[in-house]
């Protein structure tokens, strides 16, 4: 069997992944855009390839990078806010196209539960994607073009909002005044499950799946950001009273009731 996985960005994600799926016994080859970074990925016994995808071209040796490889893991999120915006779909494009060159069949999609836009209520993997935010459709249409490639097996893997080591929203939203949506369930998703829910798939081979990756218990965001604030020593955060907002709850039929999967990092 070849055990061989490419991890398509190494960031706050992709590289502890990578670690993760190295101590499995996987040989992994991992990108990065920064030069430093390469000693890093060297260092954990990752193969190292500086990487930069862009929307006209990608910079770097991506067919070394694609060689051999059984399992391609797409951890690459859209760059749509500030001045430096992009076309993602495009970027993706690219990427398929040097994905049909290579002896690549499998493909894990690092997605977002922004697909679902902003409904209200209970959603799962059978809810109809309607998203509202140029990130959630540019997210859409490029989980499309690898799905709708009948020669790639490929799950997508739409994760809530990440949290873990230094990466928390709490930090942005403590002390801030008269926020909206106190009332709405949060939906969040450690490292350590995301990275678990990876591993399963390439693991068992959960392929052309689609599976929400969301912890599966969703208290309103002002009770949590309250309690982690004073978890922390932080001011909490102000929300206005709205006792008509709703927003969605994420949840994932395919992990919990067809996969098993036990979520393992509470919140």
């Amino acid at each position: 069997m070849n055990k061989r996985v490419g991890v398509l960005g190494c960031g706050w994600l992709g590289f502890p992944l990578a670690i993760s799926l190295v101590k499995d016994g996987y040989q992994v080859h991992g990108t990065t855009k920064s030069e430093e970074k390469l000693a890093q990925l060297r260092k954990e016994g990752i193969s190292p390839f500086k990487i930069s995808l862009g929307p006209d071209k990608i910079e770097g040796a991506i067919s070394d990078f694609l060689r051999d490889v059984a399992v391609l893991i797409v951890n690459v999120p859209p760059k749509l806010r500030g001045q430096n915006k992009e076309n993602y779909v495009q970027k993706m494009q690219l990427l398929h196209t040097e994905i049909k060159k290579s002896f690549v069949k499998k493909v894990v999609f690092v997605s977002s539960t922004s697909v679902y836009g902003d409904v209200d209520g209970d959603v799962t993997e059978e809810t109809i994607p309607q998203p509202t935010s140029e990130s959630g459709k540019q997210l859409l249409a490029s989980e499309n073009i690898f799905r709708n490639d009948k020669d790639l097996d490929t799950t997508i893997i739409r994760f809530g909002g990440l949290i873990g080591p230094n990466r928390h929203p709490i930090s942005m939203l403590s002390g801030r005044q008269n926020l909206s949506n106190g009332n709405a369930p949060i939906n969040l998703i450690h490292l350590n499950d995301c990275i678990r829910i990876i591993t399963s798939v390439i693991t068992y081979s959960w392929w052309n799946e689609v599976m929400n990756g969301v912890y599966p218990v969703h208290p309103s965001k002002q009770d949590y950001y309250s309690s982690e604030a004073k978890k922390r020593g932080l001011q909490t955060p102000d929300y206005k009273v709205d006792n008509s907002e709703k927003g969605k709850k994420v949840h994932s039929k395919v992990l919990i009731n067809v996969k098993k999967f036990d979520f393992t990092t509470t919140l």
